[in-house]
């Protein structure tokens, strides 16, 4: 749906540090997220997304100082998820300089919270994220999962984005917790059946390894792709995905 595509950091944070796991289990630190982020906007992120992934296992909210300084670094759109609850938590982020919100398991729990949302801000401020598992259990063959990996649903993981795209959000994080970490590709099953089922942009999240597959991700229907340990270990640049996306065709910002 994009015209151009979006490659995407994504910093998991947990107590004020960067982790990174592999299927969301063994999280280990992987940096500072003030000094990762400043390295990503410098090698042409064309945004970052910051996710606080124990704050809803923590019941808390989002470490509001750490996006703060995150913010004053970087000048690209910042996403900020993780314990966002309430039309105040979205409005006490865009103060600390975040530009869109995601949310998953407050959604979950209240659908209404994406309506609320959409309308106050706007459905171009909110991403949906979608922590999605294999399953024999739902009519995709994916279920939908809360608090950061840690709890299964009984939701189809398609009924519920077309679900939340009519009550307001304006984009959709599909993030594959089997292919999490463990860069062997991203899910492009997975890919495909949101795309075929979303009117809004898709990002792609969970597997990436190496350049070569961040193409067939977008080919399968994604308008962005997200990855994690492949920069944080400087594995790979911002610059080697653009390259290799634009190498397959694909027009990159």
């Amino acid at each position: 749906m994009s015209l151009s595509v979006r490659v995407i950091p994504c910093l998991d944070v947990a107590n004020g540090r960067v982790v990174k796991g592999v299927n969301f289990q063994n999280l280990r630190d992987a940096g500072d997220p003030v000094e990762l982020a400043r390295r990503y906007y410098e090698q042409g992120a064309d945004e970052l997304t910051f996710l606080d992934v124990t704050a809803t296992v923590d019941n808390r909210a989002t470490t509001y100082d750490v996006v703060r300084a995150t913010a004053e670094q970087v000048f690209i759109p910042l996403t900020v998820g993780g314990g966002i609850r309430s039309v105040e938590d979205v409005s006490r982020l865009q103060a600390s300089g975040a530009d869109k919100v995601g949310v998953n398991s407050a959604a979950i729990a209240r659908p209404a919270l994406i309506n609320e949302i959409a309308n106050r801000f706007g459905a171009q401020v909110l991403v949906l994220s979608l922590d999605v598992k294999r399953s024999n259990r739902t009519e995709s063959g994916f279920v939908v999962t809360t608090h950061g990996g840690r709890t299964e649903t009984d939701l189809d993981a398609v009924t519920w984005a077309r679900q939340a795209i009519e009550l307001g959000a304006g984009e959709l994080l599909v993030n594959s917790i089997d292919a999490d970490g463990t860069k062997a590709g991203f899910d492009t099953e997975l890919i495909a059946l949101m795309r075929a089922n979303s009117r809004v942009p898709v990002i792609a999240s969970g597997g990436a390894g190496r350049a070569a597959d961040f193409p067939p991700a977008i080919r399968a229907g994604a308008d962005a792709v997200l990855a994690a340990s492949v920069f944080h270990s400087a594995q790979l640049t911002i610059g080697d995905v653009k390259r290799e996306l634009a190498d397959a065709g694909m027009l990159v910002r």
